[in-house]
């Protein structure tokens, strides 16, 4: 019997708060575009002209907690233990 994948991308941590790696492809393919949307910014806007790199990063981001806020696994709270 093949056991079921859960529908969310991001597991939530197994100790502390917020989330772990991806779970899902999906996931992973979220995480492979942030980095190379991070490595498009330094690339083309390198960190030491200043604004339009910050500008990226923090917008890249962003969009990033966003989807992890929405594909993620819910958090119930801080897990001291399992």
């Amino acid at each position: 019997m093949e056991q079921e994948q859960p529908d969310y991308w991001f597991a939530v941590k197994r100790f502390g708060w917020g989330w772990g790696m991806p779970v899902r492809w999906q996931g992973w393919a979220v995480l492979a575009l942030y980095f190379g949307s991070i490595y498009l910014a330094i690339r083309y806007s390198p960190p030491r002209d200043g604004l339009g790199f910050i500008l990226w990063f923090t917008f890249a981001s962003v969009v990033l907690v966003a989807i992890v806020v929405w594909k993620g696994e819910r958090p119930v709270g801080w897990r001291w233990d399992e």
